[in-house]
């Protein structure tokens, strides 16, 4: 198996630099790695050749899935990001950061490893996931805006 590492290492940083594991290999790097652990094979006691392609087809997928994960994953956080964007000059509701009701203008949007964060011109913070309501000020009359700190 020592030499099969030392196969999958070579070809695993010749790969791309994003993908990883298994999922970096190529087909022909993947038969590569086959053929060299059925080569260094003890021939007095031969492995199942169908079990180890089995296994080594097992981890790919896993692999896979797991890089789809991830990306899939980013895609969210991304479209998290355009959609609180769009909140941009808007009064938005929910609890902050802090564990408090806040309800005020969206001044920026930020995003953390925690997520995506809409940061209000009253200093506080509410995660995206936290937001309950959103009012178009235009809609607001002169009362309300004065209500809300807004004139």
């Amino acid at each position: 198996m020592t030499t099969t590492s030392s196969i999958l290492d070579s070809t695993a940083n010749k790969a791309s630099t994003k993908a990883t594991g298994f999922s970096a290999l190529s087909s022909d790097q993947f038969t590569k790695i086959i053929l060299t652990e059925l080569s260094n094979q003890d021939p007095m006691s031969p492995s199942d050749t169908n079990a180890l392609l089995q296994q080594l087809s097992q981890i790919r997928d896993i692999q896979s899935s797991m890089d789809l994960s991830e990306k899939l994953g980013s895609l969210v956080s991304d479209n998290q990001f355009a959609s609180a964007s769009n909140m941009m000059g808007k009064i938005v509701g929910g609890v902050s950061t802090d564990n408090t009701r806040a309800i005020g203008k969206v001044a920026s949007v930020s995003k953390t490893d925690d997520g995506v964060y809409l940061n209000l011109s009253s200093g506080k913070s509410i995660h995206i996931d936290n937001m309950d309501g959103v009012i178009d000020p235009s809609s607001l009359t002169d009362e309300e805006k004065a209500q809300l700190g807004l004139t």
